[in-house]
């Protein structure tokens, strides 16, 4: 029986995941949960799953709500630092991250540094600070298995494998909801229709950043750090099935690849259960259905975002933090119809080519580098 923290168990990865511990009620038990500010929802999902206790950032009448999960014997944490100290409680075996953004970094870090498992679906952590990170969790004896439907491919690709074997790692993109659009028709995208994934089912933020492709650039930066390897050797694919999740080219000419249905409580269960793989009752790749499988480049000129991303891993640093913080305020910005999709890389692309870059091994320069992202983006837009 392993001992499971959701943070972000509102969200699309955590109601995921904990649809992963109902159907494993034998294997899995939830002890904490931790959201942003949807409060009656963890509330439901507390009345359904009994943790010892959860924590919320944002939440009016406080103490009321507290009245209420003390009635259900379960501990009321708020603000960031709750969401912490839920992160490295020590009678847990797994802490599953599913924060959105760059808030997830310090949870992340608060749990590896207790030297736990971290099941990361939160791929900020490591695109603003995978330096860091990857430091944090040698130093402690932590572990990062990733959720992420990609990097959990590449994770299964790898295992047993020699890393001085691996040639190229291939990231497979579905291309989103305009794979087949004009730049022209992109430019002018609705909030409506860059919502409209044409696979997966996410949340609005990571739906976004899959239609400009931002998603699978922030995929390659965390891959540099996840599995050690340089950006010349990670190479981007667009696969409209999103059949096969990713693959490893190795040196004698071998691919693997992992493949299965696009349904993202596969690799959430691989992450809770490893290194075991358990029975389960999801829904089967039906080899039948699928007689073509197709592949492409992608073409950066239309997705600038992914051009951005490589640019940014490139240049090291903090620049990578930039990238990040700049897209997520962009990102908002547009789903709040106060900027159009096409000036969502343009933002970020100014924010990268101002910002003075700075050693990213330390937390202080990582908070302070988002922070000047965020500033930098928001003056943009009161001067719109």
């Amino acid at each position: 029986m392993k001992r499971v923290t959701i943070l972000g168990s509102t969200g699309s990865i955590g109601e995921n995941s904990l649809d992963v511990a109902s159907r494993l009620p034998e294997s899995f038990t939830v002890s904490y949960l931790a959201t942003h500010s949807k409060v009656e929802t963890l509330f439901a999902q507390a009345e359904k799953f009994r943790p010892h206790a959860v924590a919320i950032v944002q939440v009016p009448d406080a103490e009321g709500w507290r009245a209420r999960f003390k009635k259900l014997g379960v501990e009321f944490l708020t603000g960031l630092a709750g969401v912490e100290e839920l992160a490295a409680r020590e009678d847990v075996d797994v802490v599953v991250n599913a924060i959105v953004g760059a808030a997830g970094l310090r949870p992340t870090l608060a749990a590896l540094k207790r030297g736990k498992t971290v099941a990361l679906a939160n791929k900020e952590t490591l695109v603003t600070a995978g330096e860091l990170v990857t430091a944090t969790a040698r130093k402690h004896g932590a572990k990062i298995i990733p959720i992420d439907s990609e990097h959990s491919a590449l994770w299964q690709c790898l295992e047993g494998e020699n890393p001085e074997t691996v040639e190229t790692i291939i990231l497979t993109a579905s291309g989103g909801p305009f794979r087949n659009r004009s730049h022209d028709e992109m430019e002018k995208a609705t909030v409506a229709e860059a919502l409209q994934h044409p696979n997966w089912s996410m949340g609005r933020k990571i739906t976004i950043d899959s239609a400009t492709l931002m998603n699978k650039g922030l995929e390659v930066i965390e891959a540099c750090w996840l599995f050690n390897v340089r950006l010349a050797k990670i190479r981007v694919l667009v696969h409209p099935q999103s059949i096969i999740h990713s693959m490893v080219e190795f040196v004698d000419g071998s691919i693997k690849a992992q493949m299965g249905t696009p349904d993202m409580r596969v690799p959430i269960q691989y992450a809770l259960s490893y290194p075991q793989r358990l029975l389960n009752d999801l829904p089967r790749l039906d080899f039948s259905r699928w007689s073509t499988l197709t592949f492409q480049e992608p073409d950066l000129e239309k997705f600038k975002c992914l051009r951005l991303a490589y640019q940014a891993i490139d240049e090291g640093g903090t620049a990578p933090t930039v990238l990040n913080a700049a897209n997520e305020v962009a990102v908002h910005a547009f789903l709040d119809e106060r900027l159009m999709f096409g000036d969502i890389p343009r933002m970020v692309d100014r924010a990268l080519q101002r910002h003075e870059n700075h050693q990213a091994a330390d937390l202080e320069n990582v908070v302070a580098a988002d922070r000047w992202a965020r500033e930098f983006v928001g003056e943009q837009l009161r001067r719109m």
